[in-house]
């Protein structure tokens, strides 16, 4: 399994709006000092924003803050609203999306590991990921 640029700069966008969390709304043009492009950093935060984890202030002093604690967002949730769902194959979650469902064997293993991928990935917040960057170390 392969993370888009979608999953990847959706996260990158989050982590940094988490390291200025206390700053309020962030400008598209500020984001961009991530190294995404603002077309892009605009269609990623609209899909943060439809997913309810950044919110859009409107205005001169305008941009885009989290809707919570950075200790309150997780990866998992970041790359469910910028990926869709995390799965190891199609069947994991759409048991009709298998052509051989109905003699598979290893349904039931993809099942097992699309849910443990998930469950460490809901385990991950993003303060975690800035104290872990912060300090050099492995996340989780």
């Amino acid at each position: 399994m392969k993370l888009t640029t979608k999953g990847r700069y959706g996260l990158a966008a989050m982590v940094y709006l988490a390291r200025h969390a206390t700053e309020g709304p962030i400008s598209l043009r500020q984001m961009s000092e991530t190294g995404i492009q603002l077309d892009y950093l605009e269609q990623l935060l609209a899909a943060l924003r439809r997913g309810g984890l950044v919110n859009a202030i409107r205005g001169a002093q305008g941009g885009y803050q989290l809707s919570r604690a950075p200790a309150e967002i997780t990866v998992g949730e970041i790359l469910g609203a910028t990926e869709g769902p995390v799965r190891f194959c199609d069947c994991a979650t759409d048991a009709a999306a298998c052509s051989q469902r109905d003699h598979c064997d290893m349904q039931p293993m993809w099942h097992y590991l699309s849910d443990q991928m998930n469950d460490l990935l809901d385990g991950i917040t993003l303060e975690k990921v800035i104290a872990d960057g912060q300090r050099g170390g492995n996340t989780p």
